[in-house]
């Protein structure tokens, strides 16, 4: 088992911003790493506090993952990182090394780990 470690940034605190934001980052992160949805084990995302319009878990059910234990809580609010970010780690199953995992950044979140974006 493997994670996979993902966030991105909405552009407003809106339901669907942080929605569509969403949906495009666990998509993303499903071609980059080529897991089938049987193979997911859960999903944990969080949120800065800035965002409190939608919960995130929404968005993988609205793709299909509604038999996935999915979780959600506020990130600490640290300075200096960027706003309306929205974080996610999937666990699945992979035969995959370590090395081989695509962990993505999209948006503002690059700037969270820039060795990886």
């Amino acid at each position: 088992m493997r994670g996979i470690r993902g966030a991105t940034t909405a552009g407003q605190n809106t339901a669907r911003a942080i929605l569509e934001a969403t949906r495009a980052l666990l998509l993303a992160m499903q071609e980059a790493n080529g897991f089938a949805l049987e193979d997911v084990v859960t999903v944990f995302f969080t949120l800065t506090p800035d965002l409190d319009a939608a919960f995130p878990a929404a968005a993988a059910r609205d793709i299909g993952w509604g038999s996935v234990p999915l979780f959600g809580a506020q990130e600490a609010q640290v300075p200096g990182t960027p706003d309306r970010c929205v974080r996610v780690l999937i666990q699945v199953y992979t035969d995959r090394e370590p090395a081989a995992i695509h962990h993505l950044y999209l948006g503002e979140a690059a700037r969270l780990r820039p060795d990886l974006a």
